[in-house]
């Protein structure tokens, strides 16, 4: 359940760089293999847009197709290359379907990935193998009066074994700016935020003295470090145009990466130079404002490097280890068990008109292997309705897993059942959306055939979450349903019973939204709300008391 919104970002319209997750910790970085390689294709549309500008690591050219459907484009890696990730910045003109295939020789080929559902735009594309070639094969076109056109096609290998020293270098380093924010709207926004390995935290440009060009940010590494990769995760106040440069000594700077074309988002920047010192040189903005970073990561070897906390083993779906688990098998009448949940009383946000209550008339068990949450209409605490909402705040945390609930909604206009997660640095006093919201399942009871999963950020929240509204074809308040998301350091994949209902892949989000903010412990939630700004009001139709009923929770790993 998502606190009302406060700003919305809309997503830019193209990504200069690369776009591929930055590695972590002491994960290699990686690099772009594919840049003018010998690049072929089925076609060209004039001779001003031939394969080659496909690949040169020029966003201003393009190659473009013959007007037909079935096409391909590929490019010779020279050698045989480990491969991890396919980075296609498209032009309007970009396919809905099509493969990526390897091949030894370029004549056998074995497919790496396939979409059916490609949206254009900028796309990162996780893959693994090993090939000299990599072809994209495209077989159905989004404009269907033209062929298909890309700025660029990237292929990306990661460093593994033949450089493991490679690793993230500016993690908790000293860092200066030309200014800092430090206000109300925004504290702090100081240098180092931008270096702390924090997506939800930034350094911005002080709003007094600091929305003006140039405006730079940089970093002492500690020692001599040779550079080959920056990933920059801009704020909306992003820089048009801005170097990348390096310094011995923190005062004399070379530059090692220059564009007049910056949209925004995220920047992964193949960036070779060596320095003890690392400065993004914003010399245009994109807009009024000054310039922000969530995130400023630098990778190379050298340095005198700190690594960030270890984050836990990915699982292997489907999990299969139980890590928790409620059967709500207790006899009826009694309340939840204390040692997994906590009553969370109080008056509600968004508009809502219950209150929540810690009493058993509005949580508990019913002696036949369920929770009720009842919502009831009842004078209670100056409200007139009153209602429940439990939480595993303190008692029970998790980062990564299958998070599921066997969940009957109620129906009638107004209500809101939920089944969602908070990011536990809320309850160190973290605030929301900083802290991260993952919405399982919300139901409004005036439709009970849709179901909606929804992420909550500081760059996309609220009525502006990375979401997905489910059309079902069945009636979800007539039976029991599992509500479930598949959690890694990937991204997240959202189930109603065995369908898969969402997917929200990291790449993806950081690319087009803003930051990924999950990649730490969260709670469980449970509530039913009576009215409020989403579900709208209550009327004389709607059930009171009315009941959600949860047969289970249960988290694997």
């Amino acid at each position: 359940m998502s606190p009302a919104r406060k700003w919305a970002v809309a997503a830019a319209t193209g990504l200069l760089a690369a776009l591929v997750s930055a590695p972590s910790g002491a994960q290699a970085a990686e690099t772009l293999v594919s840049q003018n390689k010998p690049a072929t294709a089925s076609s060209s549309e004039w001779a001003g847009t031939p394969a080659a500008s496909g690949n040169d690591g020029n966003t201003g050219t393009r190659w473009s197709s013959a007007f037909a459907a079935s096409q391909w484009y590929q490019v010779d890696l020279g050698a045989a290359t480990s491969i991890s990730r396919i980075a296609i910045n498209w032009e309007n003109a970009y396919a809905k379907a099509f493969t990526i295939q390897f091949s030894a020789d370029g004549t056998a080929w074995t497919q790496a990935y396939a979409t059916s559902t490609g949206t254009g735009g900028q796309q990162s594309i996780p893959v693994s193998g090993t090939a000299r070639y990599v072809r994209i094969n495209l077989t159905q076109r989004a404009l269907e009066l033209y062929g298909y056109s890309f700025w660029e096609f990237q292929v990306f290998s990661g460093d593994g074994p033949t450089n493991p020293t490679t690793r993230l270098l500016s993690y908790g380093k000293p860092a200066r700016a030309s200014s800092e924010q430090n206000d109300v709207n925004c504290n702090p926004c100081t240098a180092d935020k931008a270096f702390d390995n924090d997506p939800a935290s930034r350094w911005a440009t002080s709003s007094t003295t600091g929305w003006v060009d140039p405006g730079w940010i940089s970093v002492d590494l500690g020692a001599t470090a040779q550079i080959s990769q920056v990933v920059l995760q801009w704020d909306p106040a992003y820089a048009k145009s801005y170097q990348i440069q390096v310094s011995n000594d923190g005062t004399a700077w070379t530059s090692v990466y220059s564009t007049t074309t910056g949209d925004g988002l995220k920047d992964v920047i193949t960036a070779t130079g060596s320095g003890r010192y690392v400065r993004m040189y914003g010399t245009a903005r994109s807009g009024p404002y000054g310039y922000s970073l969530w995130e400023f990561s630098v990778y190379g070897t050298g340095g005198n490097p700190v690594d960030p906390p270890a984050k836990p083993a990915d699982p292997s779906f489907p999990a299969t280890r139980l890590v928790f688990a409620d059967e709500f098998n207790g006899g009826n009448g009694a309340k939840p068990d204390t040692a997994k949940w906590t009553y969370d009383p109080g008056v509600p946000q968004n508009g809502e008109i219950q209150y929540y209550t810690p009493n058993s008339e509005n949580a508990a068990m019913n002696g036949a292997g369920q929770l009720v949450i009842e919502a009831r209409k009842q004078d209670y605490q100056g409200r007139q309705y009153t209602s429940a909402r439990m939480n595993t705040s303190n008692k029970f945390h998790t980062q990564y897993g299958r998070v599921e609930a066997r969940i009957k909604v109620p129906k009638g206009n107004g209500l809101w059942p939920a089944f969602w997660m908070m990011g536990a640095d809320f309850l160190q006093g973290r605030p929301w959306p900083y802290n991260g919201e993952i919405d399982i399942m919300e139901i409004l009871g005036r439709n009970t055939n849709e179901l909606y999963t929804t992420l909550h950020a500081p760059a996309y929240n609220g009525a502006g979450g990375y979401g997905q509204k489910y059309t079902s074809s069945v009636d979800l308040s007539q039976d029991f349903h599992v509500y479930a998301v598949e959690w890694d350091s990937k991204g997240m994949r959202f189930f109603l019973d065995n369908t898969l209902v969402f997917t929200a892949a990291k790449d993806t989000v950081e690319n087009t939204r803003g930051p990924w903010i999950y990649d730490h412990p969260f709670y469980l939630i449970l509530n039913l709300a009576v009215g409020g700004d989403f579900p709208g009001p209550i009327d004389a139709t709607t059930p009171f008391p009315s009941r959600m009923l949860v047969d289970y929770v249960r988290v694997y790993q």
